[in-house]
């Protein structure tokens, strides 16, 4: 008997085992499959195949039955053995399903599923008057006989109940029909003369001979669109087939987002001169990418101090040496201007992978990446697991950035996954920032990771000038309603006279953030979530950021119907608004989730002002990292410490991240430039130190913090969240958790249960544990064991290994 173990992109369950039926041949490892789950035909990946005995074991009756693979898709792996390996240590260390890191790995349109389908009977046609209800809206729904998905006809709650009566009672009938292709390549007609259509023939037709005469001069062929585009006729084209002078075939073609976007035109590559520390710092990694064995070096530079100029020449040594590279950048927002400086480099043999391309682009740039056609990939988080052959160089730039780590399942973090493909190829990853990540920094100081410093920026130019604004003494002056400090609005003045560019941070959109009644103190909340509604004044609406419901902006107190409603807190709609109030005349755009929804938004955005379109650019953290604009003399900070309160322990970190950072984008031209700090808490160290640029300061008062507070690096940490729909539900279950887990001589230490800091979220109750300890493996298994035998509540957990927020 052939046996498969299929992983299936199902949550929380490990791979099933399947048989193979003699028509089928053996698949191979790594191939793609239909298989039979329940009631739906899933596709799955192969993971491993053996031969099994068809004789139960001693003993035993017979064996459990064993179903059977319905089709094999690929003749040979579809993912590759190492991007496979991959998927499987993901699932283990993130104690995630293996369908659900298998899902991670995989292109856009790799899936074949079946989709519940409903379509009302004949007996439902002519009995739906006597239906009341749900059940007669359903029907309605039905009533012009076209099956209909069952997802897009379930109204409200009770939907699928409803549906399922129906079904039994013969007035709707429930298929399942298979959706998705197994190739989602792209092809397209082409038309191409024959040997006799070459030779000097008599043509009557005029647009015949106009048709003979364009394709003599395309040796390849045209597109018969682009034919019709010529008033060449599909008409046309079929006599000329059937006189035999013409052949049409149908070609693949592969959809390049290069050619899509102007913001990822080639940039010429320019000689350059590195600086003495640029060449020692290259001189070390370029001699650990060519020892081709496993390395990881944290490069830590300044801001401004050339790191992308190192990944360039890197790439270039390891190219030459016949392996791949790959580069991953946090943002969207980067990888278009870092890819086409990258494919300016290194030509046509550079792809790039991230969600904002379309599901066509990503899968045709997956499959160029996995024929080898390529050897540089630039992309997100994701891109980990692109199919890269023969890798030997995996770079992380701003590896500190926490737009890394997924925050739903499998909760991965990007950085750390690459390290690990690192390990199992035997290549070098250099992790690239100006600020680490406390994690990466404690590796290199305890000599796990290589350090390599650059102390200086690009041409010895300074370091932005760095003021911190008090704001207590703003607000005791000028009273509470201050956005722009003094000095920052004299500063930004300044800027716009003398035709300079300025950036305005406020990590938080929207235009207000609370909604108060004055009447009755009541505030306007999320039905669904803990939290207020934030105001978006553009589009009169409020919002929860969670779980995006919205209302129209009241003008009356639902409590007390009073009219005396204020607008408290503010955002970076808030902040364009007094940007653009006390500069009429000056160009200013925002940049935050609401402005970029539109795809290619941001590109066009950063583009216009890297070309000096736009004067004043505000926006949230996706303004702060990786960008090079010489023009930029000013940048202001508003709210320094909007992220201090949070009840996490990474939020003094990812203050002086940000800070750093975003000081980071002025003075990198010949200009001078200048940071101004708004903050209510001038004396915290991570404020202090940020506006120094003193790295070492701040991780010697971090570090001893996280060791008091044992927190990580210093331990390893498992959060874990149990949802219900009741608050006592929610701690019930995590009591019922953290007493299993607490068994005495265990080596870490239970935390909890206590609700979440965001106690309910998208109409569920949240309670959270804590595991810390140092044996995270022992941390893991007991974890993982004791939500597998409770299923129910597994199904409402959230586990995240090494998290980045506990929120």
């Amino acid at each position: 008997m052939r046996l498969v173990h299929v992983a299936v992109p199902v949550p929380a369950i490990e791979a099933l085992t399947y048989g193979v039926p003699d028509p089928l041949p053996l698949p191979v490892t790594g191939a793609r499959v239909l298989v039979p789950l329940g009631t739906r035909i899933l596709t799955g990946v192969v993971v491993r195949s053996e031969k099994a005995s068809t004789e139960p074991p001693e003993g035993q009756g017979s064996a459990p039955e064993i179903k059977d693979i319905i089709d094999v898709l690929d003749d040979t792996a579809f993912l590759p053995a190492d991007v496979l390996r991959l998927t499987e240590w993901v699932a283990e260390y993130y104690a995630c399903g293996a369908g659900d890191a298998l899902s991670a790995a995989m292109p856009p349109r790799a899936w074949i599923e079946s989709e519940r389908h409903a379509q009302i009977s004949e007996t439902g046609s002519t009995g739906a008057e006597n239906e009341r209800g749900l059940r007669a809206e359903i029907l309605g729904a039905l009533r012009d006989g076209r099956p209909r998905r069952v997802d897009a006809i379930a109204f409200r709650s009770g939907s699928y109940s409803a549906l399922a009566g129906l079904d039994r009672d013969g007035l709707v009938r429930i298929t399942r029909p298979l959706v998705g292709i197994a190739s989602a390549y792209r092809t397209v007609r082409v038309a191409s003369l024959t040997a006799q259509g070459h030779e000097d023939v008599a043509i009557t037709g005029r647009r015949q001979a106009e048709a003979i005469t364009l394709l003599r001069g395309a040796p390849d062929g045209l597109d018969t669109s682009e034919l019709a585009a010529r008033g060449i006729t599909p008409a046309t084209l079929k006599r000329l087939e059937t006189l035999g002078l013409v052949a049409i075939s149908r070609r693949t073609i592969d959809r390049d987002p290069f050619n899509q976007s102007a913001a990822m035109a080639v940039v010429p590559r320019h000689p350059v001169v590195l600086t003495a520390e640029q060449a020692d710092a290259f001189v070390h990694l370029e001699s650990w990418a060519k020892a081709q064995t496993f390395n990881v070096a944290l490069l830590h530079g300044v801001t401004g101090s050339g790191k992308t100029e190192l990944y360039l020449r890197l790439a270039h040594a390891v190219r030459e040496a016949g392996r791949g590279v790959l580069l991953m950048v946090p943002e969207i927002a980067l990888t278009p201007s870092v890819a086409a400086v990258f494919r300016g480099a290194f030509g046509e043999r550079v792809a790039i992978q991230h969600s904002g391309l379309s599901d066509g682009e990503r899968h045709d740039q997956w499959q160029r990446i996995r024929r080898g056609d390529v050897d540089v990939v630039v992309g997100t988080r994701s891109a980990v697991f692109a199919p890269v052959k023969s890798l030997g160089l995996i770079i992380v730039d701003e590896e500190h950035d926490g737009s890394y780590k997924q925050e739903e399942t499998p909760r991965y973090h990007g950085r750390d996954v690459a390290v690990v493909r690192a390990q199992h190829c035997g290549g070098l990853v250099v992790l690239g920032s100006a600020t680490p990540s406390m994690e990466s920094f404690h590796n290199a100081q305890s000599g796990r990771y290589k350090l390599i410093s650059l102390k200086r920026r690009v041409l010895d130019r300074p370091m932005a000038a760095v003021k911190i604004v008090d704001m207590r003494e703003e607000y005791a002056a000028s009273g509470p309603d201050v956005i722009l400090s003094g000095p920052l609005a004299a500063a930004l003045r300044e800027r716009l006279e003398r035709k300079e560019q300025a950036m305005i941070l406020l990590n938080r959109r929207g235009f207000a953030t609370v909604i108060f009644c004055r009447q009755c103190a009541h505030t306007l909340e999320c039905p669904n979530c803990s939290l207020t509604l934030t105001v978006h004044k553009a589009v009169r609406r409020a919002r929860c950021h969670y779980c995006n419901y919205s209302i129209t902006l009241p003008t009356r107190c639902a409590n007390c119907a009073g009219p005396y409603l204020e607008q408290l807190g503010f955002g970076t709609e808030r902040v364009e608004a007094e940007v653009k109030a006390l500069h009429p005349l000056a160009r200013v755009a925002r940049v935050d989730r609401d402005t970029i929804r539109r795809r290619g938004a941001i590109t066009t955005l950063l583009s216009k002002f890297a070309a000096g379109e736009l004067d004043v650019l505000v926006g949230t953290q996706m303004i702060a990292k990786g960008h090079d604009f010489p023009n930029v003399t000013l940048v202001g900070v508003i709210s320094a410490d909007v992220g201090l309160g949070l009840a996490d322990f990474r939020a003094g970190e990812r203050t002086f991240q940000l800070l750093t950072q975003v000081s980071g984008r002025a003075g990198r031209g010949v200009l001078a430039g200048e940071a101004i700090v708004q903050t209510l808490y001038p004396d915290h160290y991570s404020i202090r130190h940020a506006c120094r640029q003193d790295y070492a300061a701040f991780f010697a008062d971090e570090i001893e913090f996280r060791k008091r507070m044992r927190y990580p690096p210093t331990v390893a940490m498992i959060n874990t969240v149990i949802r219900a729909r009741t608050r006592e539900g929610a701690m019930a279950d995590a009591a019922e958790v953290v007493s299993a887990l607490r068994w005495g001589g265990e080596p870490y230490k239970v935390l909890g249960p206590a609700p979440a800091p965001l106690s309910r979220l998208k109409g569920e109750y949240r309670a959270q544990l804590f595991i810390k300890g140092t044996h995270r493996a022992a941390m893991r298994k007991a974890l993982v064991a004791v939500l597998a035998s409770r299923p129910e509540i597994r199904r409402r957990a959230s586990v995240d290994v090494d998290p980045m927020s506990v929120l």
